[in-house]
């Protein structure tokens, strides 16, 4: 079985993705009629096609999935400020273990304090 080996113009190949994207064909009738696989129209599509952008990557999500999102976000921002609010706490406990310590004379962060 011989393969034919064929070039098409670049002129051709936005004739036929122009009529593609007017929807005045299909990719599988041009497939048929041109015997061409149908991965090469959509090959010609991405470099004659109006509406590709190359490097544009379009995210499109339900407006239920926006709103989670969101309210995702909201709620890490809430345990990050939480977070800040319980460091600030420990480093605080430790300053007045430390000072206390220097009150007592001893080392109370070795004495009291459990190993982690």
């Amino acid at each position: 079985m011989n393969k034919r080996h064929r070039i098409f113009s670049a002129s051709f190949k936005e004739e036929k993705i122009r009529e593609l994207e007017e929807k005045k064909t299909t990719a599988s009738e041009l497939s048929r009629m041109y015997e061409v696989s149908r991965s090469a129209i959509y090959k010609w599509k991405e470099q004659y096609g109006i509406h590709y952008n190359k490097g544009v990557r379009m995210v499109v999500e339900k407006e239920s999935e926006s709103v989670k999102r969101l309210e995702l976000e909201n709620k890490v921002s809430e345990l990050e400020r939480l977070l800040g609010r319980k460091q600030v706490e420990i480093e605080y406990l430790n300053k007045v273990i430390e000072e206390g310590g220097k009150l007592v004379g001893e080392d109370l962060k070795k004495k009291y304090v459990p190993k982690s």
